[in-house]
């Protein structure tokens, strides 16, 4: 079995037995001594071990990788202005679809209506983390600390500091040739390690999953089914539609080969509902599947994984509409314009935060008058939800790396059309 099956096979076997699972301890079918072994033991302890080292060790992975191919890609394009080019076509066409994707939300989210009906007087407490000013973004983008910024994992800070090391080392000329073979070998020497997690990545899925739908199961979507479900529609929309088309318009290649292309990473960014987590191997699929140059890749997918939100606007333009209907709170189209423009600057200011999608639907939500308390009724649905916001992520990640390359003559055509 190929990489693609043994993971989809992984995750089927996970959803089955944890939902099992979860039916036959709610029932009080499993008596005290199958609870203490099925669930304590293998679910929570085991199986939650055992996914939590996989998440682990792609994340460990994730900080040198980024900086040593960053720092081949900028050496490795001819100039300074080239940089500057494709720095500028891949923040517009990250923040383009940003923009589509929240716009797509409002335009499902008014035509069905996924809050009517509700009729909320009391909210819920809830209490959100403060986002951060304009101010306090620009400051923090450029690190004061490079060694502090990649142990914090401050993505955003680690390109600045990558860029600016590839443009310096670049400008040594033939004095720095050795400097550049060994960031070479070291670029290398990661992707042999991403290649050797990537054969585990079966078991690790099956741990991941099989603890989360043991824990949650199904039974939370209930009332809410009807976001739930618009939600996903949505963003497989956006995915096919807005993804495709661009592809065909300003690429000028085969949307369809690029999904098969890219099945197996979309599978895996599902499992581990983790943009930074999957990064090490979206950039493995941009090279090696899709045909996009290291000098391309190394640049674009480090940046979509920090900023590239278009799942998380998505779930904010739905989310703002389902809170407005259940509150019964009617909404003007100025409030909607602000919605759209609020949550695509957001992507970038809020980058790298924790329980960033969260913080984002709080700016939002503050924007328009909406109650920030509202934010309590998705959050049950909101973790399989941000599974499928993942995957859409990455593939854009995807599809930003390809048109970019193809628009500076880095695309590798026959690598892409090949069937490996």
């Amino acid at each position: 079995m190929n990489l693609t099956s043994r993971i989809i096979l992984a995750m089927l076997l996970a959803t089955i037995g944890g939902i099992s699972l979860k039916f036959f301890n709610d029932g009080g079918y499993l008596g005290s001594f199958g609870e203490l072994i099925l669930v304590d033991f293998f679910t929570e302890g085991v199986l939650d071990i055992i996914g939590q080292i996989f998440i682990a060790s792609l994340r460990l992975v994730i900080v040198p990788l980024v900086f040593f191919s960053l720092v081949c890609g900028v050496v490795s394009i001819s100039s300074t202005s080239r940089l500057g080019s494709i720095s500028i076509k891949t923040l517009s066409l990250y923040l383009l679809t940003t923009a589509i994707a929240i716009s797509l939300a409002l335009a499902f989210a008014l035509l069905f209506n996924p809050g009517v009906g509700i009729d909320l007087a009391l909210p819920t407490s809830f209490e959100s983390a403060s986002a951060p000013s304009l101010k306090e973004v620009l400051i923090n983008i450029f690190p004061t600390n490079p060694v502090a910024a990649m142990a914090e994992g401050n993505m955003l800070q680690i390109i600045v500091f990558s860029l600016l090391f590839g443009i310096a080392l670049k400008s040594l000329g033939s004095a720095g040739e050795s400097l550049k073979r060994s960031f070479e070998v070291l670029n290398e020497l990661m992707i042999n390690l991403v290649k050797m997690l990537i054969e585990v990545a079966p078991y690790g899925i099956f741990a991941l999953l099989f603890s989360l739908f043991a824990v949650q199961g199904f039974g939370m979507i209930g009332d809410l089914a009807k976001y739930f479900f618009l939600l996903v529609f949505v963003l497989i929309f956006h995915a096919f539609f807005t993804y495709g088309s661009l592809l065909s318009i300003l690429g000028r290649v085969n949307p369809a080969l690029f999904f098969t292309k890219v099945r197996s990473l979309a599978v895996f960014a599902f499992s581990t509902s983790s943009s930074s987590a999957t990064m090490p191997i979206t950039l493995d699929t941009v090279k090696n599947q899709l045909g996009v140059r290291p000098s391309i890749g190394s640049f674009t997918v480090p940046l979509g994984a920090t900023i590239n939100m278009d799942g998380t606007a998505i779930m904010q333009g739905i989310a703002t509409v389902f809170i407005s209907q259940a509150y019964n709170i009617d909404l003007t189209m100025i409030d909607y314009l602000m919605v759209i423009l609020t949550a695509t600057l957001a992507s970038i200011g809020t980058a790298g935060v924790p329980g960033v999608g969260l913080i984002m639907l709080a700016m939002v939500l503050e924007q328009v008058g909406l109650p920030v308390e509202g934010i309590a009724l998705i959050i049950g649905v909101d973790r399989l939800l941000d599974m499928t916001r993942t995957a859409v992520n990455v593939c854009g990640d995807a599809m930003v790396s390809c048109v970019v390359a193809i628009s500076e003559d880095e695309f590798d055509s026959e690598i892409f059309s090949s069937k490996n």
